[in-house]
């Protein structure tokens, strides 16, 4: 006789929830009316751009895209697994039915995670995640660790709303920490946008075998001036400025050779930019296509985004925003093409700059959890806030730290 095939375990009643301990979200079993497959936040037009059929089914699709860094996904796996097991556990609600109210109540619960027996470790000891005695919390947030989650959070509504998971974002309404009526940033793109960017440059003319050399070398400059201005996090006027003899190599006290660029920006004021290894490869492609060495020697004039033809003259901040508009508009296309329900996010692409990428890498920077320090010093800003002026950050660990977090991830290296 046939053994039968294990049972998946049978979801339990949606009052049977009240009275659970949490438990970690791969061994959750959610009634119909909790899964989120018929949210009161579910978008209801458009083509969804993942499959996902729930709450869990979009959860997963979201941290799929961070396995390949271990420690942000153990950082975001923690946070929105809290999330969807206050809602159904303790707020009888599916995660893609939470309310901009319903955040504010979950972000006073971080502080004070009650009832303890079902959400706080009785012991100090970390336990596995099967153990019986698991629990999400190992007690209160501090407010900084809170407003981290809360980060969190917001770029995985904001990320499912790209996706044609939910209408909106709840979280988007959330006040600024400083009063204001608008978020600090908000001239800058989402994941998803800046995939379809990524998508547009290599998939221009100067890719293929019969493009011309014109079209080559404007492919190449494109792939390399939108990575210089994402990796590095520099404004249109310092490209314009910087030679590529700004490329420098030392190594650091263990004997790790590291890539730096040096840049003037405001108030004439110098910093070093890490040169990831990503950044460097990139900076060898785009000179191979004009037939350079692929480093640059030292206090060498060239500027580091050269024009197609004439002479080595460095382009303008005009110039350059001219390449830029043109690849925005290609990509704002790009997504018109896909039908009318984009026209509202092609109409943002259309309408992005130079100072976009800057905000854009910073968010993206800081969505890895890269440290704000390290951020600041990167970006050449003065203080994160009043008081971080007097914080100190050592520059092998800044260059570690991004070097690890803050990738470009073109699809085709060769």
């Amino acid at each position: 006789m046939t053994p039968a095939a294990p049972m998946e375990p049978t979801p339990l009643p949606h009052t049977a929830f009240t009275v659970l301990p949490a438990t970690p979200i791969e061994r959750l079993r959610l009634p119909a009316a909790l899964s989120g497959a018929a949210g009161s936040n579910r978008a209801r037009s458009g083509t969804p751009q993942i499959s996902a059929a729930d709450d869990p089914a979009a959860i997963t699709a979201w941290l799929a895209r961070y396995t390949d860094t271990p420690a942000t996904l153990q950082s975001y796996r923690r946070e929105v697994e809290r999330l969807l097991l206050w809602a159904v556990l303790q707020h009888g609600k599916p995660l893609s039915s939470l309310t901009h109210e319903d955040l504010l109540l979950y972000e006073r619960f971080l502080a004070d995670p009650q009832p303890a027996w079902r959400w706080v470790m009785a012991s100090r000891k970390k336990l596995a995640r099967g153990a019986p005695d698991w629990r999400p919390f190992a007690g209160p947030l501090s407010p900084a660790s809170a407003r981290h989650a809360m980060v969190i959070l917001n770029a995985l509504f904001a990320w499912l709303v790209d996706a044609g998971y939910l209408a909106g974002n709840p979280l988007s309404l959330a006040r600024s920490r400083r009063g204001q009526s608008k978020p600090r940033i908000t001239r800058y793109l989402s994941h998803a946008m800046w995939q379809t960017v990524k998508d547009t440059i290599e998939a221009m003319p100067g890719t293929s075998d019969s493009a011309t050399e014109r079209e080559r070398l404007h492919a190449a400059r494109c792939r390399w001036l939108f990575t210089v201005l994402y990796l590095g996090g520099l404004r249109a006027a310092e490209v314009a400025e910087t030679r590529m003899g700004a490329f420098f190599c030392r190594r650091d006290r263990d004997g790790v050779e590291r890539w730096w660029l040096e840049v003037t920006g405001k108030g004439n004021k110098t910093r070093l930019v890490p040169a990831t290894d990503e950044l460097i490869v990139e900076l060898a492609r785009y000179r191979e296509a004009y037939g350079l060495p692929p480093a640059p020697h030292p206090g060498e004039a060239r500027p580091i985004v050269l024009p197609i033809i004439g002479k080595e003259k460095p382009l303008s901040r005009g110039a350059l925003h001219l390449v830029l508009k043109e690849v925005f508009g290609m990509a704002a296309a790009r997504l018109r093409s896909r039908g009318p329900e984009w026209e509202s996010r092609a109409a943002v692409l259309a309408s992005a700059s130079a100072h976009w990428l800057r905000h854009t890498a910073g968010s993206h920077m800081t969505d890895q959890q890269v440290d704000l320090r390290f951020v600041r010093d990167n970006f050449g800003h003065a203080s994160i806030s009043t008081t971080s002026a007097y914080l100190h950050t050592e520059d092998d660990a800044r260059h570690e730290a991004t070097q690890e977090r803050h990738r470009i991830g073109w699809t085709r290296e060769g």
